[in-house]
């Protein structure tokens, strides 16, 4: 009986051993997850880059900057000419917050006329109060050490202001998120489970031997789930608008056309997925290790990449998710146009023609 027991348990040893990908999965995916939770989860400011407006330019102001840049919190990127390029620096370098000084800083320090008005990002409103909280400490602190230096009253006014978001709503945060996550869940995982069921069950070898061509199959397999992306991208639109009261600033033809780009990439990603395995748990085990976790970690769903290791940060440029996240946040929220979206257009569709030539060769390969 114990031999018997005995040579069950190295038989499943060695089924595990010998099928590579399980093995790694097994040992992998502990490590993967362990590294993105305990990198990604973090609420704390790190990395943040500020733009300054200062139109003293008098020895406190200097101090404050060198503060905020000194802190660990706060990087100082840029210093800002005019009022009017507050708008313009938010929507082109990406700046999470920009820290205006009042005129004659220095000089109304005694009176109680020097005020710091803290303008932050309020597409995501967790992360625009947690800059704000940290900035207005580091403002709060120099202003306790200057009292306690001269030993008179001094007093900083500081005020904040959300742009695009003043109600702090937090749907304006994971709408676009959640639109990022449904459907590379819905594209890729589904899709990679579908074409994988076929392969067990073997209908798909019945299918490739058939007078119809391998690319048509293909394309008869992922329509269906293109359609449902489709349904589920207008359903969410019409709830984010007319139930959420999430408007669509922007173009809503510019939104359409990057949403459908990136649904054929998640369609591309899915197929590639069924081309490595052989089974539907496999498959599902690899589009969550693969696909949701970085999506929700990686992409600035749900945490700031700027929170994350120089490594991690690297690595998020190659989830698609982060682009598409970037580009409805620029045309839903902040009501930008095609122009502003360029880049996120690009490396998308760089991306899905990418993926779409490499899933097709290798399904080809593997089953044609």
């Amino acid at each position: 009986m114990k031999q018997q027991l005995r040579a069950f348990i190295k038989k499943e040893f060695l089924h595990i051993l010998r099928d590579a990908r399980t093995a790694m999965i097994l040992l992998i995916m502990p490590v993967s997850q362990i590294i993105l939770f305990g990198f990604a989860i973090s609420t704390e400011v790190k990395n943040s880059r500020v733009a300054v407006y200062d139109p003293s330019r008098d020895t406190v102001t200097e101090h404050i900057a060198n503060r905020m840049n000194a802190s660990g919190y706060f990087e100082i990127s840029s210093y800002l000419r005019h009022p009017d390029e507050i708008n313009d620096i938010f929507k082109h370098e990406a700046v999470n917050l920009v820290m205006v000084f009042s005129e004659n800083f220095s000089d109304n320090l005694l009176n109680g006329e020097s005020s710091i008005q803290l303008i932050a990002d309020g597409t995501d409103p967790n992360q625009a109060t947690t800059v704000i909280s940290y900035a207005s400490g580091v403002i709060s602190s120099y202003q306790q050490e200057l009292m306690e230096g001269y030993n008179i009253p001094i007093m900083i006014n500081t005020e904040s202001k959300m742009l695009y978001n003043p109600q702090l709503k937090s749907s304006y945060s994971f709408v676009p998120g959640v639109m990022g996550l449904i459907m590379i869940l819905i594209c890729a995982m589904m899709t990679s489970i579908s074409i994988v069921r076929e392969k067990e069950t073997g209908t798909m070898e019945l299918l490739l031997v058939s007078p119809i061509k391998p690319l048509y199959i293909i394309i008869a397999k992922l329509t269906p789930y293109f359609v449902i992306s489709i349904v589920n991208l207008t359903t969410i639109l019409l709830l984010s608008v007319f139930v959420l009261k999430v408007p669509v600033e922007g173009n809503l033809f510019v939104l359409i056309g990057i949403s459908l780009i990136y649904i054929v990439l998640s369609l591309a990603v899915g197929l590639l997925i069924s081309t490595l395995t052989n089974s539907q748990a496999a498959a599902m085990i690899i589009s969550a290790v693969v696909l949701m976790a970085p999506v929700m970690m990686l992409s600035g769903m749900m945490f700031p990449v700027e929170n994350l290791p120089v490594v991690l940060r690297v690595l998020s440029y190659i989830i698609p998710a982060s682009w598409y996240l970037n580009a409805v946040k620029k045309v839903m929220i902040e009501g930008l146009g095609l122009g502003a979206v360029l880049l996120e257009f690009s490396v998308l569709i760089g991306m899905a023609a990418v993926f779409l030539t490499i899933s097709l060769k290798k399904f080809k390969t593997r089953l044609g």
